[in-house]
């Protein structure tokens, strides 16, 4: 390979790399506030209304009240969740999806398609 064709090739890998990078980045940044068993089904449920504690927990099975309260605490710090306390006796506490997280909807509805799709496909196999 002549010097002219390797200063060629390295800087077709650079912009790779960094085309590369700037798509690995944010899709980082999403997965770090998504990632984990919980993040998302709590979503899907706050996605078909506001909801109080117990009731999150009841449609999620499996999930501790510990893990959904650290949990929900993590998508309030995200501005995903929105936790309103009501003055009241006793004490009720709602939980609703921000503006901010209903932007996810499309993205779950891809993900959603997405996993039917490879469940599908896998179990042909």
């Amino acid at each position: 390979m002549e010097t002219a064709e390797i200063e060629i090739a390295a800087k077709k890998a650079t912009h790779t790399y960094g085309e590369c990078t700037k798509s690995i980045l944010p899709v980082r940044d999403a997965l770090e506030v998504l990632s984990g068993k919980w993040k998302l089904p709590i979503i899907i449920s706050l996605i078909f209304g506001n909801k109080r504690f117990s009731q999150i927990a009841k449609e999620i099975p499996g999930i501790t009240d510990k893990m959904l309260s650290k949990e929900l605490r993590d998508l309030e710090a995200n501005c995903l969740v929105k936790r309103t306390v009501y003055d009241s006796i006793p004490v009720v506490v709602e939980y609703t999806l921000t503006d901010y997280g209903h932007t996810l909807k499309p993205v779950i509805e891809v993900l959603r398609n997405w996993g039917e799709a490879h469940r599908n496909r896998i179990m042909s196999l």
